[in-house]
Formats: structure tokens, C-alpha cells, sequence
């Protein structure tokens, strides 16, 4: 049995649900605010809406990755407007980049500096780049915005103009400049440069709805798709470039020739199987398989065995302003004081999985399997929602609990409006899926 942090949810858990459960459960959780999202006027979403997450963090920004996950579960439960304010919104914002695509296009030895290369991770409010330091190699995050703004044309929630199309033309080149299918880059955790197949994959999902877009709606005959040269064949072999590392590195994150870039379980992975639906069936089984057996625990889920950030007693460790520092070239300094098995248990992945097994109740007949383990990671996502403390609201969605003085507590970040936007896309599955 998993552990529930606030036992004012009991009443609402089982382990079967009835559409009328599944009700009653999101009334009572929308009562509590549990899912009150911050949504600048803008169409961003910062990573965290607390008042108690100090701007030392830099949770107050926007991350490229957060808001495209955040703005497509509002696409899922059927909120169109949010979800195209905000991919207009990143648009916007990678319009600024082009400079540095096309620099890099022209002298792809630039990319060797991630500050050189397209931020991933700017001011919200005036939606501009921030001057700080990053990882900003981070082809996932580039990856998942392709991804997402087709799909978003594609289906007609946003109209997309010519000046767009240059920019998804620019990003599609600067992806081909770096060479995408064999870049290190610091993928969806921000740490060292490695070449990791959730990143590759989450570019070839964008590529795909690139392709997809530009074949409905015959982009092929637009004079910035022929100059460059993209058409049928350009994407394909762009595409299969990346599918064969994929072929070869999954079910790994990374096969690399040392231990610091080598990795088998990453909880990443998650996100190839939904939302972006690109590995095949036995694939997604064997990463559904590693994530439940080795990094699952009790309370949430690790993003992998070895990760440090958020490890036992941080608070202690480190300062505010050094707990969401850039470590990516410093990764051993914080390594040194985890002790194996005390990792962060995040609560970003158990309403996916649910997602996941929600998507194959719809799949199969014969779904009894698939319908109770979609509840179980439903359950155990509530079973995260906070207890009331001095400094924690109740029944909110934290980025993690971590160890402290012996004891898993929420870290400095709750609610993160990631595993909110995650739980009640899992919730709307499930009332998709419950017995009527």
C-alpha cells in the first residue's frame, strides 16, 4: 500500500472507480484549489504558482518544456483556448531565438556553448531570455515545442502564419545543424551532456508532426520550405536518423562509453510512450516495467537511481539560492552527499503511468488488468497531495518529497503546476474510462 500524506482524501479513493466516484473527486478536489492554475495574461505558466517559492529558485520563469506538458493536458481535458494562448505564446518567444538557430546553422561549432545556443528557459511575465547562466542544450525541450505547435495547427486550435512557419523551418535546420540524433545535450533534468534517447525521441516526435503538418496542408510548396531544401526526403532522412539511435539505445536513457553517461532507467522515458506516442508496444511495456519496478518507492517516483538534486537533508545542504543552481558542469558536488536509495520521489510520473494504462483500457477488450492498475497510480498520485503544515498549503501537488531529518516532506516547490496539470489530465482519463 502506498502512503497518503493527507487523510482528507481516504473518502474519495478506491479501487475501482464509478464515473460518479470520479465526480465527486474532482469537485472536491477543485473545492480545495488543487487545481488552481497560474496562466499569466500572457499564456505562460510559470513552473510554480507558491507565493512561498522565493525567486532565488527560478521556478517564477517559464520553462519551454513545463508549459508545452502543462498546456496540452488543458488540450486533453478539452481547454483549446489555454492550450493555444500558450503555444502562441512560446512562438513568440523561440521568434526571438531565430538569431542564435541561424547562427548556429551557418557555424554549428557555436552550439559547443549552451549559452550560445536557443534558451529554453526565460522570463515569463515580459517573455524574454534571462541573462543567467543554464544548460540551455536541451533538445528535448526544442523537440517538445515542434511537437506541440503542429499538433496545435494540425488541429486547428491555432492559425498559423508564414512568419511561424519560418521559425519551425529555422528549428527544424538548427536540429539538423547540431546533428540531433548524436548531440549531448543536458536533456529533461538540465545535468551533464549526454546523448539520451529521451531527448532524440521527443525531437522525432516533433519532426513527425512537422511532417504530418506540412503534408496536410502543403507547406512542401512554400518558397521557406524549397530555398532550404526541406521537403519528403529532407524529413525522412532527418527522421530515420533518429530512430536508429533510438533503435539502438532503448530501453536505455544513454549508452555512452563512461559511467557518467551511461544510464539504463530514467523516468523520462515516461513521456515517449505518453504523451508523445513514439516507441513501439514493447517498448512502452519494458519502460512501463523499469520505471514500476526499480524506481518507484513508496511515496513517488525517482527520475533515476543516482540523482542527487533534492537528495536527503538538501535544505541543510544547501542555501536557497543554490538548491535549483546550474550543476551541470558541477554535477560531482552535489553527487558526493547522496547515499543510495535516499533519492527524491517526484510526482510528475505516477498520474502519466495512469494516463498510460487509461489509453489501454480504451485499446483492449479485455482491460480488467489495464483499469485497475490506471486507479492504482491515480491513488497513489492523490496519496502525494499535501497535508497542511505551517509552510504548505493542504492538498496540493509538490515537484517531490525528499528526506528530511529522516522523514519525506514536499520540497520548497508546491504546488508545481506540472504534476497538477498531469493529475488532472490522469482524472480525466479515468472519467473517460470509469464505469458509468
Amino acid at each position: 500500500m502506498h502512503e497518503i500524506q493527507n487523510e482528507t482524501i481516504l473518502g474519495y479513493i478506491f479501487t475501482s472507480y464509478r464515473r460518479a466516484d470520479v465526480e465527486r473527486l474532482y469537485e472536491f478536489l477543485i473545492q480545495n484549489d488543487t487545481f488552481r492554475f497560474c496562466c499569466l495574461e500572457n499564456g505562460l505558466f510559470p513552473a510554480s504558482s507558491s507565493s512561498l517559492d522565493s525567486g532565488s529558485s527560478g521556478y517564477q520563469n517559464a520553462w519551454i518544456r513545463d508549459n508545452v506538458h502543462i498546456a496540452h493536458a488543458h488540450f486533453v481535458w478539452g481547454d483549446r483556448s489555454t492550450a493555444a494562448n500558450t503555444a502562441l505564446s512560446l512562438m513568440r518567444f523561440l521568434q526571438g531565438q531565430q538569431y542564435r538557430m541561424r547562427q548556429i546553422i551557418q557555424l554549428p561549432f557555436l552550439a559547443a556553448d549552451p549559452m550560445k545556443r536557443p534558451h529554453v528557459r526565460f522570463n515569463a511575465q515580459k517573455i524574454e531570455e534571462i541573462s543567467q547562466k543554464w544548460p540551455h542544450a536541451q533538445n528535448d525541450a526544442l523537440g517538445y515545442f515542434l511537437w506541440f505547435f503542429c499538433k496545435m495547427a494540425k488541429e486547428g486550435v491555432i492559425e498559423i502564419q508564414e512568419n511561424e512557419i519560418q521559425t519551425l523551418v529555422d528549428l527544424v535546420l538548427y536540429l539538423n545543424a547540431i546533428e540531433y540524433w548524436k548531440d549531448q545535450d543536458s536533456g529533461h533534468w538540465e545535468e551533464i551532456r549526454k546523448v539520451s534517447a529521451s531527448s532524440i525521441g521527443a525531437v522525432v516526435a516533433g519532426l513527425h508532426e512537422f511532417y504530418n503538418l506540412c503534408s496536410i496542408r502543403n507547406y512542401f510548396s512554400l518558397s521557406s520550405l524549397i530555398i532550404p531544401g526541406i521537403d519528403c526526403n529532407y524529413l525522412n532522412d532527418l527522421l530515420r536518423k533518429g530512430k536508429e539511435v533510438l533503435h539502438k539505445i532503448l530501453p536505455h536513457e544513454c549508452l555512452g562509453p563512461d559511467n557518467a553517461s551511461k544510464r539504463r532507467y530514467d523516468a523520462a522515458l515516461l513521456f515517449l510512450v505518453f504523451p508523445l506516442d513514439i516507441v513501439s508496444p514493447t517498448i512502452a511495456s519494458i519502460i512501463l516495467e523499469d520505471v514500476s519496478t526499480v524506481l518507484k518507492g513508496q511515496i513517488g517516483i525517482r527520475r533515476y537511481l543516482g540523482d542527487s538534486y533534492w537528495c536527503a537533508d538538501y535544505r541543510k545542504l544547501f542555501p536557497p539560492i543554490d538548491r535549483s543552481d546550474d550543476f551541470s558542469e558541477k554535477i560531482q558536488s552535489r553527487d558526493r552527499h547522496l547515499k543510495t536509495g535516499e533519492e527524491a520521489q517526484w510526482c510528475i510520473f505516477d498520474p502519466i503511468i495512469s494516463c498510460i494504462y487509461g489509453m489501454r483500457v480504451l485499446e483492449q477488450q479485455d482491460n480488467y488488468k489495464e483499469r485497475i492498475l490506471q486507479a492504482h497510480y491515480l491513488n497513489r498520485s492523490l496519496g502525494q497531495l499535501t497535508k497542511k503544515t505551517k509552510t504548505v498549503p493542504a492538498l496540493q501537488c509538490p515537484e517531490a518529497y525528499f528526506l528530511e531529518h529522516g522523514s519525506y516532506v514536499p520540497n520548497d516547490h508546491v504546488p508545481l503546476q506540472w504534476t497538477q496539470a498531469n493529475l488532472r489530465m490522469a482524472l480525466h482519463w479515468l472519467k473517460v474510462t470509469a464505469d458509468p
